[in-house]
């Protein structure tokens, strides 16, 4: 004898309990953390409030921090290329940055 069992439930009911099953899932689980949250709404607001200025200052910070190397780096770059133009060979070395200039762009 073969006895095979069949399955006659169609699949949108499958999916129902299956919906019903996470959301009751869920709910439970915010009721349960709820229930145990060491601290008050209020305090983890404002936790959550003063970790993300923390964060946003330091951001800032490192933002700055990198802007004024850039700028130094630059003013650098710049004392150089001045010191190199003023030298006796300036005109050519001007020509020859033009030269090169010209190629990259090409």
């Amino acid at each position: 004898m073969n006895l095979k069992k069949t399955n006659l439930k169609p699949n949108s009911m499958k999916s129902g309990k299956l919906l019903l099953g996470l959301v009751s899932g869920a709910v439970a689980g915010a009721v349960v953390g709820l229930l145990y949250a060491p601290k008050k709404g209020k305090d983890t607001r404002k936790a959550i409030s003063d970790k993300g200025d923390n964060y946003l200052k330091e951001a800032n910070r490192s933002i700055n921090d990198f802007t004024d190397s850039v700028n130094h780096k630059m003013e650098a770059l710049k004392a150089k290329t001045k010191a190199n133009l003023s030298g006796s060979k300036s005109k050519e070395k001007l020509n020859q940055a033009k030269a090169e200039m010209h190629e990259v762009a090409s």
